[in-house]
């Protein structure tokens, strides 16, 4: 089952989309006028904020979006390099700057703390606020020596961490991704990258989101292929499966909502697609 949201005109070139747990509401940022929207279960736009500009509400360029379990949609704006923070009626509560150098992908831990990946530093954040307050507690760098990192995800049980670092070209190609997982302490419990993949699967990928399914599953999207890939646990790593082969032209954002429906970004035809899991 699919049901397609958005489409041109109301995104224009999304780069992220996360689900609020409680609600099913989906918050998704693109380049529009407002650049952030926020969607109603039956895909009916509830709100729309974010305008470009220079005050303090506003989003320059927005690469990613999260949803904090306080109800509260947390974006990396690659404009002023920061990490923004809105209520659902789109108030700015908080924006962090200081430090960050390109802060791209994020993802909101079970306790709204933010876990950001900066790309240009090659770095991973762990931001601790009090949002309702608007009180940034603490901003600290968990993990260095990263590739670019962009894309993350934390899983919601274990606390494991998925990171998609974008490595170099070499010569004419494009480049290759290779997705790392951490455990909670954030030690190394996994890594895959398309060299690997090819060799094991001859198949190419080119990662550009991720997700953890709710059994703990790392999940991404494969612009290379089109298609939505389960890689396995980060103990069984990698596996090669494909969920979503047909119907997606550029895939750039997945998450999952409660009722473990899959709802991926796709920038090819500017519009949202959720898959149920029956």
């Amino acid at each position: 089952l699919r049901l397609c949201l958005g489409g041109w005109g109301s995104l224009v070139n999304p780069t992220g989309v996360a689900a609020c747990r409680g609600t099913g509401r989906l918050a998704v940022a693109h380049d529009g006028k407002k650049r952030i929207h926020v969607f109603g279960p039956s895909g009916f736009c509830l709100q729309r904020f974010g305008e470009r500009g220079d005050a303090g509400n506003d989003v320059k360029y927005p690469l990613d979006v999260t949803v904090t379990s306080d109800g509260h949609v947390v974006v990396t704006d690659g404009g002023d390099r920061s990490v923004k923070a809105f209520d659902f009626e789109g108030r700015g509560v908080l924006a962090v700057r200081e430090g960050f150098r390109l802060p791209w992908g994020l993802d909101a831990t079970p306790e709204s703390e933010v876990i950001v990946t900066d790309s240009e530093a090659g770095a991973l954040y762990r931001l601790t606020a009090d949002f309702q307050r608007g009180e940034l507690k603490k901003c600290q760098m968990i993990r260095a020596q990263l590739v670019s990192p962009r894309a993350v995800a934390v899983c919601q049980t274990s606390g494991a961490i998925a990171v998609i670092e974008h490595l170099k070209a070499q010569g004419l190609n494009k480049g290759s991704t290779r997705v790392k997982i951490f455990s909670a302490e954030m030690d190394l419990i996994g890594q895959t990258d398309s060299f690997g993949l090819n060799l094991v699967f001859s198949s190419q990928m080119y990662a550009t989101a991720v997700a953890f399914d709710k059994e703990g599953r790392v999940i991404v999207t494969d612009v290379c292929s089109q298609a939505v890939i389960c890689l396995g646990k980060p103990e069984e790593f990698p596996m090669f499966n494909p969920l979503i082969s047909q119907g997606l032209s550029y895939p750039v954002g997945l998450t999952y909502m409660a009722n473990d429906s899959l709802v991926i970004l796709d920038s090819g035809d500017h519009s949202i697609k959720i898959y149920s899991s029956t």
